[in-house]
């Protein structure tokens, strides 16, 4: 697990409220390495965004707090790092572009400022490299002319090319880490093909890895080595991109690659995984899908299944993994 570029295991990021405990990321396990994409998919409010931030300790405490696990960035443990080197990591080593541009960027000051700042706090240089250092990156992301962008302010960007400034902004020091959260949320379809094939670019000169954040399975499919499905806040299938589209192991991520629209077959409507997100401060008992899944029984609405081998770098949370396929067939 040391190997790894970073291994976060066991973690379990929880919202004490007087309601009580939601348990929003809850026993997560995985890793990233060396120059990988890993996709983390699933629903909205499944504990996606929470993990990024866990692992950026960005957690709003209270009420969030980080009650176990491990987070591991080249071998050195995030979790017990004292506030002023963790502040040294964010950015340095790890950087996260985050879902909405507008709320990532301060709107009084300029674009250049902003990611000035940045190469300034990490990179120890004065005012003059670091201006000329954030051109080179505004250019970099492929913003036209730079020179005069640098003094925009955020509303003088269109949703593009601010989203660029803020991936420009991450990567200004040379991150070895990006966290990409839905970066293509709210933008139409041609500038989201833009921006996945920005940071592929940026991604094989940077020699980075990235984790991308995403609802989106067709992002995920063209983009990622190996994804991760959350569900509940819990990783519940996990491995090879390529393998699970071809051979998904557990009846959610079924259900979530059923309901992609599909070119090939005539649909006269979409398909859809019945049912919400339980809430997370009462989650229901056994496996927390049981509640909307059509292959369930008595053992999965008492026992919750353990993250399980189902083939070479595939894994499952389901006691009927071996039946997937073949129901699988019958729905899409």
């Amino acid at each position: 697990m040391n190997d790894h570029l970073l291994s976060v295991r066991g973690l379990k990021t929880y919202f004490h409220l007087e309601t009580g405990v939601a348990k929003a990321v809850d026993d997560v396990t995985f890793h990233i390495d060396r120059s990988e994409t890993l996709g983390l998919v699933g629903e909205s409010g499944c504990g996606k965004s929470v993990t990024s931030l866990s692992i950026m300790r960005l957690v709003p405490s209270p009420p969030g707090r980080i009650d176990g696990g491990s987070i591991l960035f080249k071998g050195r443990e995030l979790l017990t790092l004292p506030e002023s080197e963790m502040r040294s990591v964010r950015g340095n080593d790890i950087a996260m572009v985050f879902q909405e541009p507008m709320t990532s960027l301060n709107p009084v000051f300029t674009i250049g400022s902003q990611i000035g700042e940045a190469v300034k706090l990490h990179q120890s240089v004065g005012k003059r490299e670091a201006r000329s250092r954030t051109v080179d990156m505004l250019k970099l992301v492929g913003i036209p002319d730079p020179g005069q962008r640098v003094d925009e302010y955020p509303h003088q960007l269109s949703g593009g090319m601010r989203q660029r400034a803020i991936i420009a902004m991450a990567l200004s020091c040379n991150p070895e880490l990006l966290i990409a959260d839905e970066p293509t949320t709210a933008l139409d379809v041609t500038i989201q093909a833009q921006i996945m094939e920005l940071l592929a670019r940026l991604q094989e000169e940077f020699e980075m890895a990235i984790l991308l954040i995403t609802h989106d399975l067709g992002v995920v499919a063209e983009s990622t080595h190996r994804m991760s499905v959350m569900y509940a806040g819990k990783i519940v299938e996990e491995g090879v991109t390529g393998t699970i589209f071809k051979a998904p192991a557990h009846p959610y991520t079924v259900g979530l690659i059923a309901s992609v629209p599909r070119l090939d077959i005539i649909q006269k409507r979409l398909q859809v995984i019945e049912g919400t997100v339980p809430d997370p401060i009462n989650l229901p008992a056994g496996c927390p899908f049981n509640p909307r899944c059509p292959l369930a029984d008595d053992r999965c609405r008492s026992e919750l299944p353990e993250l399980e081998s189902v083939g070479t770098n595939h894994m499952s949370r389901c006691f009927k993994s071996n039946q997937v396929s073949g129901w699988k067939s019958t729905t899409t």
